[in-house]
């Protein structure tokens, strides 16, 4: 990398620095620090919530498949998430503001304990806490990928650089540095992606390379659906990412639960969902042409970077290095804190009775350490990321494996449908979606989309069944109460 790209990449996280102290001022208690104090902004919760689903990971590990599958990679990925999060934004989205608004919640599991009970709710915050260990873990391993790439630095020294200074604006500054950061992030992101663009674009001939372009490649890269992408696997995802999108990826339903109201979630997820669906389209098509730029790579994980390198002036290549840095920081730092906020509300408080009625500064004091514990041990399994599968096993299958049995009950929880669903279902619903991941990862031969729909089809269908046997038993009254309270703002 040149002199000007490593001024660009180190003004991008003094940035990030300066949000964080500057943050530091509008935090007085737990409730600014976990959900802004429920005063997110719509446009600004949906810019967070967009910018929460990227990672570095998208050009690493997806842009591997960009090269070696071509369109298929926006249909499974992008275009899913958008229609997940469009259903999710009439459905989903605005109970989890009502939740904040009229039970006081400032974790996403904290409304778990009355709608289900204690034992239930300590079960899934702690496999939450376990699996988010893994994903932001695989989170800190892309980055440190992509700056060897670019820069040719160890792999332990990109870990450390991006989650470093991760670990110092989030611990200080809370949800409100994170939010902050986010929308700093995208501004950066938008500027070196339509860089990229353009740039490809004219190497290709103007606006008809988006269409002549897929002349030159093989015939099954402009296909919706290319094996073992297929139509099962984007269909598997899209049933994962709307449990995902929707909060059970918990550092996303923070973005709902911080907005103002009901109404202001939606319009957040909808915002979202529509940036889902549009700018993917012209971030991934340099990846999408990167087999005509730099053809035959044999290690298709490196293509996005061979073609920054080969076609950015100085400069541009650490500013398209920044905003892999932003997509990676921004989900890593928004799940460090939502995790914080599990733990400081919703295990600790169990685990010892000095941890309940704490006051503001104590509050804030332990959620500051929690954050900060939390993210150290995220970058301990970056460094050892290779034993666990590399990236793209961390993500695509631990993760999107394991998130469904959680999940389900979590989501379907808010919704009146489901209100016969007790703490048996729950329970059963995780252990036999945890059971069926392990039958189908280790003893069955399945596809991959076997592999990512088993656990979460078996935990689906536990979850409804044990709930429709319970249909003529009667539902306590505080559960009653909770799900009538989500129906409406007012």
């Amino acid at each position: 990398m040149h002199q000007l790209d490593w001024i660009a990449v180190s003004l991008f996280f003094l940035v990030m620095i300066v949000i964080g102290l500057w943050s530091y001022r509008q935090v007085s208690d737990s409730g600014d620090f976990f959900v802004a104090g429920g005063k997110l902004p719509w446009w600004l919760a949906g810019i967070s919530h967009h910018i929460s689903g990227y990672s570095g990971a998208v050009f690493v590990a997806y842009a591997a498949v960009a090269y070696t599958h071509g369109f298929t990679m926006y249909v499974w990925w992008a275009f899913m998430i958008s229609i997940a999060v469009f259903v999710g934004a009439f459905f989903i989205a605005p109970r989890w503001s009502r939740l904040r608004s009229k039970t006081n919640i400032e974790s996403p599991t904290e409304y778990l304990k009355t709608r289900y009970n204690l034992p239930t709710q300590q079960l899934m915050a702690w496999c939450g806490v376990l699996l988010k260990l893994f994903d932001v873990g695989a989170k800190w391993a892309a980055i440190a990928i992509l700056l060897h790439g670019f820069a040719g630095t160890s792999l332990l020294f990109g870990i450390l650089l991006a989650g470093g200074i991760s670990l110092i604006y989030i611990t200080v500054g809370g949800l409100w540095a994170d939010i902050w950061t986010d929308l700093a992030q995208f501004v950066v992101q938008i500027i070196a992606g339509f860089a990229m663009f353009f740039i490809v674009l004219s190497m290709l001939g103007g606006a008809s390379g988006l269409f002549t372009l897929w002349d030159q490649l093989p015939e099954q890269n402009s296909q919706l659906f290319n094996e073992p992408y297929t139509a099962g696997f984007a269909f598997t995802f899209l049933i994962i990412y709307f449990f995902s999108y929707n909060g059970g990826t918990w550092n996303l339903a923070t973005r709902y639960i911080s907005s103002s109201s009901g109404s202001e979630a939606r319009k957040a997820a909808l915002f979202s969902g529509a940036l889902y669906l549009i700018w993917p389209l012209i971030l991934f098509f340099p990846m999408w042409a990167a087999p005509i730029i730099v053809p035959g790579l044999e290690d298709p994980s490196q293509s996005y970077v061979k073609i920054t390198q080969e076609l950015l002036p100085p400069g541009l290549v650490g500013l398209v290095l920044a905003s892999m840095f932003a997509n990676t920081m921004s989900m890593t730092s928004s799940d460090a804190n939502t995790i914080s906020a599990v733990i400081t509300r919703d295990i600790l408080p169990n685990l010892s009775k000095k941890f309940k009625d704490m006051k503001y500064k104590q509050s804030l004091l332990l959620a500051r350490s929690t954050t900060f514990i939390f993210t150290g041990l995220t970058l301990i399994v970056a460094i050892y990321a290779d034993v666990f599968g590399g990236v793209l096993g961390l993500i695509v299958f631990w993760f999107g494996a394991l998130l469904g049995p959680i999940a389900i009950p979590m989501i379907l929880g808010l919704l009146p449908m489901f209100r016969n669903c007790d703490s048996t279902a729950a329970i059963v619903s995780i252990v036999g979606g945890l059971t069926g991941f392990i039958i189908a990862n280790f003893v069955l031969d399945v596809s991959q989309a076997g592999l990512l729909g088993i656990p979460i089809g078996v935990s689906f269908i536990l979850f409804t069944s044990i709930g429709w046997f319970s249909r003529h038993k009667s539902v306590s009254e505080e559960v009653d109460t909770l799900i009538d309270k989500l129906q409406m703002d007012k």
